[in-house]
């Protein structure tokens, strides 16, 4: 397999958090499978660092090893042990970042050596996979030991905690970096299903034109998660459901979904057209936000016996703009829930031809659009049809489309692949801007503001009783009978 790519400028990679759980499950995995499609750089090293260095450089080959076991599995040795043999760690703080500088200058002598290139060739890419409260002083210390040049800087959400953190960590990385520079990741934005959305609404004519309030009823976004807090309790006290999953995850999608057509898939058209539709967003209202966590949460290590610290977090959310004015959006996302998935569901209006009846006599259920955003991303849309037999009397049926299935010369990317890939072209096309940022938090303050109560539920259930019944007609998952699931 080849291991490398001549399009692409050395690079210097220094993983901040690199002992840390996104390290071993992502970053590290992501790395291999670019080197084993070939995507890499040709002349490249990666330098791990965080506070606490292990004990020698071939143990930490050996944590990487391990994490390649477990979330890549059956890996071709040649092309790991080429990654490995690139792979260094380095001690460094927010107060020390001497070493750290050594090692990227020696890397870069070791690069212009192999490589024969000039150093204003060489790129540095700094990954800071570190809590929100950390990446100031991380980027402070890069800029007193003179690493800033010729450098990008990816940071990963939360981007700050609330609308003032976020404006002041806005003005000390753009007193470090250029705004050019930094690469403002969502993962969610790398998965090929959330891209899938762009091309579902605007090239295909059955869609775009009943995209809007005239057709649709209401819109849901949900993203809940069986998994607990597993171990991530420090981590969430600090942070709450609402800062990790809404102002990130759920508000891109959120985008993706509203946007106006933005005319071309680059930087400038598609983050105009996000602008566009989240400064349309009317901010929260907290009296329709539900709060929940899930018993048992306070139980976890690192976790306040008295916490109130949301695990759930329920949204209704309105756009005032011509497209989407009246259409209420709902958000869901939460840890312990019944299932894990990620959904959208638009909902349309119903035609209100009375004539039509359900053959049981009932209100038919809606017709809905649902969207998986799975690694293998799925699209069903609810129909009715005529029972066959005497009677005008109503069924329901299902379209179920495959959006990939066996296409020619296919070649997708994980998420993560896909936008450290990005970082090293240099396109932010699919990266968060500072002015998003910004108008997020400005959306969210107010339920920070005037904190909803922080209802129980179940672990294994949909959530607090409050939320279930937020929308209209009850969610889509988890209200509807098993044979109306996409999953069947």
């Amino acid at each position: 397999m080849s291991t490398a790519t001549s399009e692409l400028s050395p690079h210097v990679l220094v993983l901040f958090g690199a002992t840390g759980d996104l390290a071993a499950r992502k970053l590290f995995p992501g790395l291999y499978r670019l080197a084993a499609a070939g995507r890499l750089p040709e002349h490249f090293e990666v330098i791990g660092s965080g506070r606490h260095a292990p004990d020698s450089v071939d143990d930490f080959r050996a944590e990487v090893r391990a994490a390649l076991d477990e979330f890549v599995g059956d890996y071709d040795e040649d092309v790991a042990k080429g990654l490995l043999d690139r792979i260094g760690f380095v001690a460094s703080s927010a107060d020390d970042g001497s070493a750290l500088r050594e090692a990227v200058e020696q890397a870069e002598d070791r690069l212009l050596s192999a490589g024969g290139c000039l150093l204003g060739d060489v790129r540095r890419l700094f990954y800071l996979s570190v809590p929100p409260g950390a990446v100031e002083g991380m980027a402070r210390m890069l800029d007193r030991e003179d690493l800033t040049a010729r450098a990008r800087l990816v940071a990963e959400k939360p981007f700050g905690t609330d609308l003032a953190s976020a404006r002041q960590l806005h003005d000390v990385l753009c007193e470090v970096f250029d705004e050019s520079q930094i690469f403002r990741i969502d993962h969610f934005l790398g998965k090929e299903a959330v891209q899938n959305i762009l091309a579902l609404r605007f090239a295909n004519g059955l869609f775009e034109p009943a995209w809007d309030r005239h057709s649709i009823e209401s819109v849901q976004i949900d993203v809940p998660e069986k998994l607990t807090v597993e171990g991530r309790g420090s981590f969430y006290e600090g942070t709450g459901c609402l800062r990790d999953m809404v102002t990130t995850h759920l508000c891109q999608l959120l985008g993706f979904v509203a946007l106006e057509d933005p005319h071309a898939f680059r930087e400038s058209a598609l983050r105009a057209a996000k602008a566009a539709a989240f400064a349309a967003v009317r901010p929260l209202d907290p009296g329709r936000v539900v709060f929940g966590q899930y018993d048992g949460y306070r139980d976890e290590p690192d976790v306040a016996d008295d916490s109130d610290v949301e695990t759930f977090v329920a949204i209704e959310a309105w756009i005032d703009n011509d497209r989407w004015r009246g259409v209420p959006f709902y958000l869901r996302t939460g840890k312990a829930l019944a299932e894990g998935r990620r959904t959208i569901t638009v909902r349309f209006h119903d035609p209100r031809h009375r004539w039509l009846k359900p053959a049981d006599g009932g209100e038919p259920p809606p017709n809905e659009l649902v969207i998986e955003l799975a690694d293998q991303p799925r699209i069903a849309i609810d129909v009715r049809a005529k029972r066959p037999g005497p009677d005008m009397a109503l069924v329901e049926g299902v379209f179920r489309l495959d959006l990939v299935g066996d296409v020619p010369d296919a070649d997708p990317l994980e998420a993560y692949e896909r936008l450290l890939l990005d970082v090293m072209r240099g396109d932010r096309t699919l990266f968060i801007s500072s002015g998003e940022v910004d108008r997020l938090w400005e959306i969210c303050q107010p339920v920070l503001d005037r904190r909803p109560p922080t209802e129980p539920y179940e672990v294994g259930s949909w959530g607090p009783e409050a939320a279930l019944a937020l929308p209209t007609g009850g969610w889509r998952l988890g209200n509807h009978p098993p044979d109306r699931e996409l999953t069947r």
